[in-house]
């Protein structure tokens, strides 16, 4: 819980695109406002303020302020809706089931880290996962909202040798070396929690440890090869997406991270495959036996299924949720049948949706998908527009 105060990076306080001045408000957000206020009381007609009255009071607020604020109500629809829209999520099955947390009142580093804390616990409910996202203050005309650092609320730290090779995630060795240059003295092993960063209008960033017993890890260990247990990985049960703007009604919330629960793919086939991260196919086929002379033998395909399976089966002997690849695609499919049943369209990026293993041979891969962006949803930090993300990334 300890924290300490950093000097303000300059690449991290990039804002939205649409950042206003006080006193102004430009037509397209006034437009998006009243655009997703009559689709919150089409799909919730019962409110206790008609219509009409909410769009004179909202527009009575941009006027005056050059923005307003949403209901309760209206924040967890926007939030909700925006999983729902989110192109790139395999896993929008349950969108309507997202646990939304209200903490806009959280004014400081030490208010919004403990709300960060509590998130982790809500979501992580024993290992039972649940999809939860905490919404912060928004960014408003002249005030930036807080924000974190970090790209998810758990990352493991990489650290660069001597001779080149990285101790760790090789993903996170610019992000490790930030931190520990501002004051970050964490362990040394391949597994190391980064800390949060957390950054607000009104003080520096502050430093902020994560509590290890929030942090739920699994050891990955093979039902039948048991040399995969001595390269003594784990990885954490939720994954928390943290450095997204969620847009609501033309308003931006750079702070909502929000998780759903993992895939197995996203472990076993990108973090812990990719070059670029850990890289561990070749240890694994070791020990597995295979031959790796030559690419002929197929000795990545076979042990990347081996991984994940591995993956698979560490999560289910935890009693930490997660889906495999084959379930959550045909889940995939059950969620554009109620959508379309609903008259609604499903916005999906095929590159996203058709998973890292074996994609030809799920039901996703055989279709097209409307790639549209449509709104609310999530975006990226940057002030380009981007495209969203979501809470099973893969």
């Amino acid at each position: 819980m300890n924290s300490t105060p950093l000097p303000a990076p300059t690449p991290t306080r990039a804002h939205s695109a649409t950042a206003r001045r006080p006193g102004t408000v430009a037509v397209a957000e006034r437009d998006e406002a009243e655009e997703f206020l009559r689709q919150f009381h089409t799909e919730h007609p019962e409110q206790p303020v008609p219509l009409a009255r909410r769009l004179r009071q909202v527009r009575a607020a941009i006027d005056t302020a050059g923005t307003y604020r949403h209901t309760p109500g209206e924040l967890a629809f926007g939030a909700r809706v925006a999983w729902r829209n989110s192109r790139r999520c395999i896993g929008r099955l349950y969108w309507n089931s997202l646990r939304v947390l209200d903490r806009r009142e959280a004014k400081t580093p030490g208010e919004i880290h403990r709300y960060l804390c509590d998130h982790l616990r809500q979501a992580t409910n024993r290992g039972r996962i649940r999809p939860v996202i905490s919404v912060f203050a928004p960014d408003a005309p002249g005030r930036p909202g807080p924000r974190i650092w970090n790209d998810q609320l758990i990352r493991y730290a990489g650290r660069r040798r001597g001779d080149g090779t990285v101790e760790g995630d090789a993903g996170y060795v610019d992000f490790t070396e930030r931190v520990r240059d501002l004051g970050w003295h964490g362990p040394d092993g391949p597994f190391d929690i980064l800390p949060l960063v957390v950054d607000t209008a009104d003080d520096k960033p502050m430093l902020f440890e994560l509590p290890h017993d929030l942090v739920m890890e699994v050891a990955i260990t093979h039902p039948d090869c048991p040399r995969i247990a001595e390269l003594d990985l784990r990885w954490h049960a939720v994954p928390a997406i943290s450095n997204m703007r969620l847009r609501i009604g033309g308003i931006d919330y750079p702070l909502a991270p929000f998780n759903g629960w993992y895939m197995g793919t996203e472990i076993g086939a990108r973090n812990l495959v990719d070059e670029g991260r850990y890289n561990l196919l070749p240890a694994v086929a070791a020990c597995l036996g295979l031959d790796t002379s030559r690419e002929g033998t197929l000795w990545r395909d076979r042990a990347l299924v081996e991984l994940n399976v591995a993956v698979l089966h560490s999560f289910r002997a935890a009693g930490a949720r997660m889906s495999d690849h084959h379930t959550e695609s045909r889940r995939f499919l059950a969620h554009l049948a109620r959508e379309e049943r609903e008259g609604r369209t499903v916005p999906a990026d095929w590159t996203w949706i058709v998973p890292p293993l074996s994609g030809g041979i799920t039901p996703v891969f055989h279709r097209s998908y409307d790639d549209a962006d449509q709104r609310p949803n999530f975006y990226p930090p940057a002030p380009d527009p981007g495209t969203g993300a979501c809470p099973y990334p893969h």
